[in-house]
């Protein structure tokens, strides 16, 4: 297989990731995922999620197998290796902005059974990382993608995740305008998405 075609069929598997991912996250209340599953529906729609982009890697590891690993200068090594690594500090930093129980699921189970009902979303932040970027993790996203790229499954990972995440951005905006209304359009107006704003 050609790497032209590898790309392709690689192409298709992260937009089925990306369609469903985001089909699946912004479903509403009364869906039947929801009514399956309960408050059960976060931690499921995180396993799906999980085993979904696990399928997705194979298809990468088996589509460009046997292809040759870039060859980088030491200097432009040592330079994706540093962008990797502040993604992942990125990355950890933009975490403790939200609720782990409840990216996780296990705040909903745990409530449920407590008697407790709680907000479908948590209130708007604005603090943190967010006080310079709206969307910390994509931002902790492009640099990991963009800082592994040693071969060409993580070539072709960089560019599709990175169209998930333009793309997906697009679409959660719009979510998040209907959502918070005036609130995140104002907040919008100040900071910008994925790259902080330098102020002279």
């Amino acid at each position: 297989m050609s790497p032209l075609e590898a790309h392709f069929w690689y192409g298709l598997a992260c937009a089925s990731f990306g369609l469903v991912h985001s089909l699946l996250a912004r479903s509403s209340v009364n869906s039947p995922l929801r009514g399956t599953f309960g408050p059960f529906y976060r931690m499921a729609y995180n396993v799906f999620a999980t085993l979904h982009l696990v399928g997705v890697w194979l298809a990468g590891r088996y589509l460009f197998a046997g292809m040759p690993d870039f060859a980088f200068a030491g200097w432009a090594a040592a330079a994706l290796t540093t962008i990797y690594l502040c993604g992942g500090v990125v990355m950890l930093f933009g975490l403790t902005g939200y609720d782990s129980g409840r990216l996780g699921g296990t705040r909903q189970i745990r409530n449920y059974f407590k008697g407790i009902v709680e907000p479908e979303d948590e209130p708007l932040r604005c603090d943190g990382l967010h006080r310079f970027v709206r969307h910390p993790l994509y931002s902790a996203g492009f640099l990991i993608l963009w800082g592994r790229v040693v071969d060409e499954v993580s070539l072709a990972t960089a560019i599709w995740g990175s169209a998930y995440l333009v793309i997906g951005t697009f679409f959660e905006e719009r979510w998040l305008l209907s959502h918070y209304g005036q609130s995140y359009a104002d907040y919008r107006k100040r900071v910008p998405a994925f790259i902080p704003r330098i102020k002279a």
